[in-house]
């Protein structure tokens, strides 16, 4: 008979989202509701009053992810104060921490306005693919050649195109039959 000298698994660490849920119940003024600027050092805090319960790893990623959210970065910029574990004002924010948080959620506008951009361009680009082919008498060969596009990739794209047609057609307010087309109206006046 042999022994197993293998040692146990350790017991696996809880996950971010399981730490946020145990903070919000342990300690819910201040891990409940709209996100609050945290007091400086509030791991060790946290540490004290609740000896054990969460591991130092496990906390030093939720309040990475936490302190990393736009909610958390726009809280930073609006509030007066960092709040303890009570809820309570505990110090004022520095100006060097609100203007890196106004610097960061601006990198993040400009991120997301340049990704918007760019989808945007995209449907542009298929859009003006799709009104070509359909007013193209060439074949898809001769197409695709003529526009640089793979010919097991055209009608995906063309797919994808009326979809967008579809949904912006949806999207667009609906006539409005008060009022003469521009065209039709009529100029009054000399």
């Amino acid at each position: 008979m042999t022994v197993d000298t293998a040692p146990a698994a350790a017991p696996a660490e809880p996950g971010a989202d399981a730490c946020a849920e145990q903070l919000r119940q342990h300690f819910p003024a201040l891990f409940s509701g709209a996100p609050k600027p945290l007091k400086l050092r509030i791991q060790a805090d946290i540490q004290e009053r609740a000896p054990g319960a969460f591991s130092k790893a496990a906390l030093s990623a939720f309040l990475r992810r936490h302190t990393g959210r736009t909610g958390y970065l726009i809280a930073l910029t609006r509030a007066a104060h960092r709040f303890d574990l009570d809820g309570a004002p505990a110090g004022e924010i520095s100006a060097e921490h609100r203007q890196a948080a106004i610097d960061e959620l601006a990198r993040r506008r400009a991120l997301q306005a340049t990704r918007e951009a760019a989808l945007q361009a995209q449907r542009r680009q298929r859009a003006e693919l799709l009104r070509a082919f359909e007013g193209s008498s060439l074949s898809m060969a001769n197409f695709c050649a003529l526009k640089g596009v793979a010919a097991d990739e055209l009608p995906g794209l063309l797919e994808l195109a009326r979809r967008e047609a579809e949904e912006r057609a949806q999207a667009a307010p609906p006539p409005r039959h008060d009022r003469p087309p521009p065209r039709a109206r009529r100029r009054h006046g000399p």
